[in-house]
């Protein structure tokens, strides 16, 4: 290609980088304005990605990234050359909703991995609060106390629950709170502990002493489990890269045998239909390995 020719396919690169930004920015802008108006309801339940991300902002990123991809892939196949209906339906299309789901999956992986950091730190809010209540001091001091040396996602749940706290919201109330934004079963646990000592009087560090455990009889039975379904996760992955590592050793060693892969429409399709295959072979085998306790 010369060079005119290079820069006019920048150009409408370019071109359609600009004009599908601001439709999904503009189209879909009533309907993150409603998504905004849902989340704040006060009978909407809570999302765990507002946490992140507005939800609004969130529907217009999601579009505006498959439209984006979406007309990037297709630029590319048409320079390549393919024909336009395969290029639309498995170059285009594809990309598009991977681009869409890609965004959600990235603020549903922070979602989980903030939850984790969350659980990982009440063994040692339980321990701690145990040590408080010894020492002498209060449940809601012992709290803001252990928390801070807690630190993380943790710290901030437990000054949202105290601040909710000294403005009147009993202590366990503040608390279930807390488990509605981020369901942990040792949360759970805590709970119920503090409404039985404060119902019924005993001596609440005893409690927490039995608590702590079950928690490590918990994390021990959980790391095993996690061993014991690490095969099945790394054969998930191994099957999804399987066939792109094919795929790049054929092409490597006889580029003539699977050039029409690439370069034709027949190609293109049979390279759709092994990815969606694909796909769903994995999140079957995720699905199997994922045993939820």
């Amino acid at each position: 290609m010369d060079g005119k020719a290079i820069f006019a396919l920048i150009l409408v690169f370019a071109a359609v980088v600009t004009i599908t930004c601001v439709f999904a920015a503009v189209f879909f802008r009533e309907t993150s304005v409603k998504a905004e108006e849902h989340a704040s309801r006060p009978e909407a339940k809570y999302n765990p990605l507002s946490h992140f991300i507005a939800p609004g902002f969130l529907i217009q990123l999601r579009f505006a990234a498959a439209f984006l991809l979406g007309g990037v892939a297709l630029c590319i196949l048409l320079f390549l050359r393919v024909s336009m209906i395969p290029a639309l339906i498995f170059g285009t299309l594809i990309p598009a909703v991977f681009a869409f789901y890609v965004i959600l999956f990235h603020f549903r992986r922070k979602v989980k991995k903030r939850a984790l950091d969350f659980q990982k730190k009440l063994l040692d809010l339980v321990m701690g609060l145990a040590n408080g209540l010894r020492a002498g001091m209060a449940l809601p001091q012992a709290l803001d106390v252990i928390s801070r040396d807690v630190g993380g996602p943790l710290q901030e749940e437990i000054f949202i629950a105290l601040s909710e706290y000294r403005l009147g919201v009993e202590l366990p109330d503040a608390l279930e709170r807390i488990y509605r934004r981020i369901p942990a079963e040792d949360l759970k646990l805590l709970i119920i502990s503090i409404r039985l000592s404060q119902q019924t009087g005993g001596s609440m560090a005893d409690v927490l002493d039995h608590m702590i455990d079950t928690i490590r009889q918990r994390t021990v039975f959980q790391e095993k489990l996690a061993t014991l379904t690490a095969q099945g996760r790394f054969e998930s992955i191994a099957m999804a890269l399987m066939p792109l590592a094919a795929l790049a050793i054929l092409y490597f060693l006889d580029p003539a045998l699977m050039s029409p892969l690439v370069t034709t429409g027949t190609g293109w399709c049979a390279l759709g239909i092994v990815a969606i295959l694909e796909a769903i072979g994995f999140l079957i085998i995720r699905k199997i390995v994922a045993i939820e306790v």
